[in-house]
């Protein structure tokens, strides 16, 4: 359980004592990047505070619908606004990550602003510098966190529709719905009371899984069929995707969301790996089951990092290429972690 009674007063200092506060995502944002973002917006509005939301690039269509999703200003969007948005903050809150390269573009407008800022976030060995660090790596989600610190900032649960939903989505959205991730009884807990409050999960539900359009399903598809792998001897599979097949099933941001838990499914398989060719780069995500810590491995050989079942990273060669490295240190790691357990 998150011992979080411990940011309180500080927290609440620094909220009290600002005026025009600023909440910051990550990259490529998540539904927990957003459902966080968005629950700490609304709780701050009831407060009476001045808030702004910036996103480095573009949600996903299927966070769109959410209230409150249109008032998140995209840096790529417009830089010149988003310019403006930081320079008239005097406080920042980083949801959701704790690197600045989780920035983007953004990174250097945001990193030059002479303002206090605070991290509120769930990952592990935060990097990020900032006056205040609320980091709790056995919460299964950044929501679920703001959650805890808003129940505690107020000496009660906190509840309006708009804050209810967002907390929900980042929970089941960082737990795959609670297929995976690191909940526990007081996740349910906070989850009952949402429900309880009325929040219309089987609406929410179908908009973030089932809110996809049919050129997406057709590449769920093909990546099953022609672009799986399997590693029985390593308990591993994998799922790559080129650029020309993003294009010959109309890709849309968001489209691969969920792809890398799929071969998790399979009898015996215990690692998944999903990777996308971008420009000059190749996306990687990874998911595990059980003791095999995906964030070490990410942090190790892609220049990433996550949790100990859900990471990502990156690698800057052909996709040939890292599969190739990819199956050559899975082999390794999980020989090396076999020895281990002997």
């Amino acid at each position: 359980m998150a011992e979080t009674g411990k940011y309180i007063k500080k927290l609440s200092e620094l909220i009290n004592g600002s005026e025009n506060i600023l909440l910051v995502c990550h990259v490529n944002p998540d539904g927990d990047a957003i459902g966080s973002m968005l629950a700490f917006y609304h709780y701050l509005q009831a407060k009476g505070k001045k808030v702004k939301m910036l996103s480095p690039n573009y949600l996903q269509d299927f966070l769109l619908w959410m209230p409150g999703a249109d008032q998140i200003q995209i840096f790529l969007r417009n830089r010149k606004r988003s310019a403006a948005i930081v320079a008239e903050a005097n406080l920042i809150f980083f949801l959701d990550f704790n690197n600045r390269s989780r920035l983007g573009d953004a990174e250097k407008l945001i990193m030059n602003a002479n303002v206090p800022g605070v991290i509120i976030d769930h990952h592990v060995e935060p990097t990020l510098p900032a006056l205040f660090t609320i980091s709790e790596p056995s919460c299964c989600a950044t929501a679920e966190l703001i959650y805890m610190l808003v129940e505690g900032m107020e000496g009660n649960p906190f509840s309006s529709p708009e804050f209810n939903e967002s907390v929900y989505v980042g929970i089941i959205t960082d737990t795959g719905n609670f297929e995976h991730g690191s909940y526990t009884g007081d996740t349910m807990r906070i989850v009952a009371s949402l429900i309880d409050a009325g929040i219309d999960k089987g609406k929410v539900f179908d908009k973030v899984y089932n809110n996809f359009s049919a050129d997406r399903m057709r590449l769920q598809g093909f990546a099953l069929y022609s672009r799986m792998k399997v590693l029985p001897e390593h308990s591993a599979a994998y799922i790559w995707l080129t650029r020309d097949d993003l294009t010959n099933f109309n890709y849309a941001k968001g489209d691969t969301e969920g792809f890398v838990n799929m071969p998790l499914s399979i009898r015996g398989i215990s690692i998944s790996a999903l990777f996308v060719e971008k420009d000059g780069f190749i996306k990687v995500s990874l998911r595990s089951n059980g003791s095999f810590s995906v964030n070490d491995f990410a942090v190790k050989f892609f220049n990433g990092g996550g949790h100990m079942n859900a990471a990502g990273g990156e690698y800057y060669d052909t996709l040939e290429n890292t599969i190739s490295f990819f199956e050559k240190s899975i082999a390794a790691s999980v020989g090396d972690q076999n020895s281990n357990n002997k």
